[in-house]
């Protein structure tokens, strides 16, 4: 995409519960996928590192079942911040997001 190439504005449809709990099962697999991998690894050199990509993954398993909570109360893709929708494009890449772009960096 050229610098001269308009950006397209965000989709404001929402992702169906189908569509959410989908990517929402893929990330929890992937997650899993790579706690098995560094508990099988268990090399003291890398211990350090690993502790530290496992803590992470643990805290991203947890957003993903807040993530399943909100697709089953309706809440999935409205912002906790503003309480505006979640850009669908957001929620294609980070589906357990709970904030829109702009209350991330708020957050943060």
């Amino acid at each position: 995409m050229s610098l001269d190439t308009p950006r397209a504005e965000p989709r404001l449809e929402r992702l169906t519960a189908h569509e959410a709990r989908q990517r929402l099962e893929h990330e929890r697999a992937t997650r899993l996928t790579q706690l098995r991998a560094i508990d099988e690894a268990g090399q003291e050199a890398a211990e350090q590192l690993m502790s530290a990509q496992k803590d992470t993954i643990e805290r991203v398993l947890k957003e993903i079942d807040a993530a399943f909570a909100r697709v089953q109360d309706g809440s999935y893709g409205i912002c906790q911040g503003c309480s505006t929708p979640v850009p669908v494009e957001r929620l294609e890449i980070l589906p357990y997001t709970r904030f829109c772009v702009p209350c991330q960096r708020n957050a943060a």
